[in-house]
């Protein structure tokens, strides 16, 4: 504040900035206690002070209210008081409109105080939200369909709602007021920002005839032909555009906005209509996702292009220009062009040099200009796209969505040019004229998850068949997670090839959605020509949205709350992602015992099946919230949804997720400062509900209950998913575990684990040099490579195994040899196993200094710390000796931490829990 001086000097400045960047911080300041509170008037008041009052009347109705109260109200009421908390306490909540005549309010508090005017909601509060379903011709005619309302004022009916699609082109043309109607939308609802509101009846279609923007676009080009012959230059066919606006009245309230936002797929690339020779009517999407219209003529068109050795020739015609004289342009490079008057045009020859355009990365739109003309966009106009192969690389000339020629270069890529949906399986087809060799395609989540499929090669033909419904997950049967997949292949080079889709394929498209077991799939074309599959849980309408989560949390849940508790347990790992760690282990004997109650596991996104007889419920879903509301056990290891409340008669066991080798809970620097980070009271409220918090060993005992603030039972039972480690059937259950990863007998495990980095979250890099442990290693020794779930999946080469996405990593230290980890609890885990652990901290003084951790490694590592990869690979090399030597600091650190995982500590939490 005090760089940017007092307000006044630029209006325009004083909106952005209050509106946006300052006015969050006023309120983070309000939030964080007096001393900020008081800090922040002494910064801002210098500046509110030389702000225009209109400006001040202009802003958001919330922040106005603030800026009001800043400038009127004593300090001590403003720094002691809630005064300032309570209006940003509101704000936060869903937002409630009072209307009186026909204007309207926002309800906020100390209306009964303060002058009415300054809660009038103001343009900068009717915030137009649309979106587009759907532009289509039919019959001629532009049809636009999707929905369009103002944010929290609800439209549940047809009644005083109305909204019209206006054109706008340039100031002197009349606008086009297209033919708009209102439809029933639910989606709108289902998709908006705010709780308790209806926007059902928010949807539009809008129809527009051709000839109005012909004939504004022809008096246009008369003008602009006019201008330029009194400056002696011959007339240009010109484009005309329009920009796509949508006038609403809804209620009493008035506001206008840009149409904006597509639907992904087909609504990213409408289609133009040819409304005369020549001349095109294309609605097209600006970079910021805003609608226009262009008429647009075809001032130079693509006739052939032809690859002779090292020369690209393209060969352009211009129709209705005679010019012997100018150049042409790919991208902002100026190319030498022979132009040849013919008939009643001109014949333009590009020549391109191969060489040079193998050595470009991203494709350029090609140009043409004529001397003394503007530059023309070459156009596809029917012309057959073409792609050369010149070597293992390709050289292509297509068409984009507006029809507007780009030339590219890059490796050979598979082009799609079918997805046929069979039964379950989505089939796909395409040429892919690269060299012979097998080759995968990889399905990539933008978490980093990957699938890795076979492609069929024939020739120059592919076929691909991808079973979404049913990935293979080390034998495993899962669905897509929900989100969106890329789709590329990885060359032998190592060069990443992404997949397009046929140009020639686009129109006939199957994108509608499928439903199969739970989950919507669609196979789309997404920007044009890149082909994803789109993966949603099939949810009721009702629980879709903001909207549907807000009933259920505010209305629906507490009402569930009321009711009689059942006899049965609801069974959580990691938010429903797992089916792993001690839950598993608890649940498992529970059915071994005959157990009779009801299971319930709360399954994510159909992440797995539970094996036996439990139950399984969609995470989020209504009947989540009445389990979570009305079971008697709920067995979890980590936090519960922020909306659960425990009862007073309901037993919760949090069974941790092992024992913490870093600073967790209150014991982290963030959640000592003052005033406490909202984190802070989540876990507190989280805490409260705890019945029962299971505990590896005395140290961990007095380390959780401190970290988390916990009072309550503590049962120093062992960690129950440490049974397997030492159950009596560990080596068969540890050889189905080496069949499902396919590890060959008889060679030594190494397992690489390491925790996540809270400052690194999104390397994907492995810090272990694989390719020098697997040639320092030999081929006797199988590398396992575990990336923690809240760092970014590892980038594995194919000399080691990425485990990552393996259910649960008890079984993997069941077959592993040698821990390989840092600062994880895993660490505590393995020490059961009696097998060698080498923790690799390469970055202990950063960790230490960022995170902080609770073991004195130098004192209290059960094996060497190293700071190198080749360190950690010299001590794998010679891992008995490396053991041997710390023998007596292994056996202390078990004893020490893991004193009791001695394969009976589910019995022992079974029979405390439900004897």
């Amino acid at each position: 504040m005090r760089a940017v001086g007092p307000g006044g000097r630029d209006a325009a400045f004083d909106t952005e900035v209050l509106s946006g960047p300052l006015g969050g911080r006023i309120d983070l300041a309000i939030k964080r206690g007096a001393a900020r509170r008081r800090e922040m008037l002494d910064l801002v008041r210098p500046y509110l002070a030389g702000v225009d009052p209109k400006v001040k009347r202009d802003l958001p109705v919330a922040r106005r209210l603030i800026v009001h109260l800043m400038e009127t109200r004593p300090d001590e009421e403003l720094v002691e008081g809630e005064t300032l908390l309570k209006v940003v306490t509101a704000a936060a909540e869903p937002s409630k409109r009072i209307r009186k005549g026909l204007r309207w309010y926002a309800d906020l508090p100390f209306r009964d105080e303060l002058p009415p005017d300054l809660y009038r909601l103001r343009r900068s509060d009717l915030v137009p939200v649309t979106h587009i379903d759907d532009i289509v011709w039919v019959d001629g005619k532009l049809r636009v369909s999707g929905y369009a309302y103002l944010a929290g004022l609800s439209v549940r009916s047809r009644r005083f709602n109305w909204a019209t699609v206006v054109l706008r082109g340039p100031r002197w043309l009349p606008p086009v007021r297209m033919r708009t109607r209102r439809v029933l939308a639910p989606e709108a609802t289902h998709g908006a920002r705010e709780p308790g509101c209806n926007y059902d009846w928010s949807g539009f279609t809008a129809e527009l005839n051709p000839w109005p923007l012909r004939w504004r676009g022809a008096v246009r080009g008369f003008v602009h032909g006019v201008r330029r012959r009194m400056r002696h230059r011959p007339g240009v066919p010109d484009a005309t555009t329009w920009r796509a606006e949508i006038v609403f009245w809804s209620r009493g309230a008035r506001a206008t906005g840009l149409l904006r936002g597509a639907s992904i797929g087909r609504p990213e690339r409408p289609a133009g209509l040819n409304v005369k020779p020549g001349w095109w009517l294309r609605p097209v999407w600006t970079s910021d996702r805003a609608l226009q219209v262009v008429l647009q003529p075809n001032r130079a068109e693509l006739k052939s292009v032809e690859l002779d050795g090292e020369r690209l020739e393209l060969k352009i015609f211009l129709p209705g220009r005679q010019v012997t004289k100018g150049h042409a342009r790919l991208g902002g490079h100026r190319i030498a062009a022979d132009f040849t008057p013919s008939g009643d045009g001109t014949q333009v020859v590009v020549g391109l040099a191969v060489p040079a355009l193998l050595q470009e990365k991203d494709g350029r739109r090609l140009w043409v200009e004529p001397k003394g003309d503007p530059a023309a966009p070459v156009m596809l106009a029917g012309a057959a796209e073409t792609r050369s192969i010149v070597g293992d690389r390709e050289i292509t000339v297509l068409g984009d969505r507006r029809d507007r020629v780009v030339v590219s270069a890059h490796r050979i890529r598979p082009v799609i040019a079918s997805a046929v949906w069979e039964g379950s399986a989505l089939v796909l087809r395409g040429r892919y004229p690269d060299a012979e060799g097998p080759r995968t395609l990889t399905l990539r989540h933008r978490s980093g998850l990957t699938y890795q499929l076979p492609m069929e090669r024939s020739g120059a033909e592919f076929t691909v068949r991808v079973e979404p419904a049913a990935m293979d997950r080390f034998g495993e049967p899962v669905p897509l997670a929900s989100g969106t997949w890329n789709m590329s292949l990885r060359h032998p080079s190592g060069e990443i090839v992404p997949l397009r889709m046929d140009h020639a394929a686009l129109p006939g498209l199957d994108e509608d959605p499928r439903t199969i077991g739970g989950h919507v799939f669609r196979m789309i074309s997404t920007r044009f020509d890149v082909p994803v599959i789109t993966v949603e849980e099939d949810k009721p309408a009702e629980e879709r949205g903001v909207a549907g989560t807000h009933v259920l949390r505010r209305v629906f849940y507490p009402a569930q709350r009321s009711e009689p508790l059942r006899d049965t347990t609801v069974y959580v790992v990691n938010d429903g992602r797992f089916y792993a760690d001690s839950v598993r282990a608890i649940y498992e004997e529970r059915v071994r015992r005959g157990d009779d109650g009801e299971h319930v596991w709360i399954v994510k996104d159909g992440a797995f099946v539970p094996p036996g007889p439990a139950k399984v419920i969609r995470a989020g879903s209504r009947e989540h919230h009445e389990a979570l509301a009305r079971s008697r056990h709920i067995v979890t290891n980590a936090f519960l949804p922020a909306w659960f409340r425990a009862r007073e008669d309901q037993v919760v066991v949090q069974t941790w997720h092992g024992t913490p080798a870093k600073l967790i809970g209150a014991d982290q620097a963030h959640m000592k400062r003052d005033p406490r980070p909202p984190i802070w009271y989540r876990q507190a409220a989280e805490v409260r509900g705890w019945s029962l918090l299971l505990s590896q060993s005395p140290w961990a005992t007095q380390v959780l209950r401190k970290a988390f603030g916990y009072k309550g039972e503590i049962l120093e039972s062992g960690l129950p998913r440490n049974d397997v480690l030492n159950a009596p059937d560990r080596e068969a259950r540890a050889a189905a575990v080496r069949e499902r990863l396919g590890l060959a007998g008889g060679k030594r495990v190494v397992l690489y684990a390491p925790t996540y980095r809270d400052y690194d979250r999104k390397n994907a890099m492995v810090k272990l040099d694989l390719a020098k442990a697997r040639q320092a290693l030999g081929a006797d020794h199988e590398i396992l490579v575990r990336a923690h779930p809240m760092q970014a999946m590892p980038a594995v080469p194919d000399i080691a195994r990425d485990v990552t996405t393996y259910p649960d990593i008890a079984e993997l230290l069941l077959v592993a040899d040698v821990l390989v980890t840092d600062y994880s609890s895993v660490m505590f885990d393995f020490a059961a196993t009696g097998k060698p652990i080498v923790l690799y901290a390469y970055d202990r003084t950063k960790y230490s200094n960022k995170r902080g951790l609770y073991l004195d490694l130098d004192e209290q590592a059960p094996g060497p710390v190293l700071a190198t990869s080749a360190e950690v690979i010299e001590a794998l090399r010679s891992i008995d000796e490396v053991a041997a030597a710390h023998a007596d600091r292994y056996d202390a650190f078990r004893a020490t931490f893991a004193p009791r995982d001695d394969g009976k500590a589910t019995a022992r939490v079974v029979d405390h829990l439900f004897s």
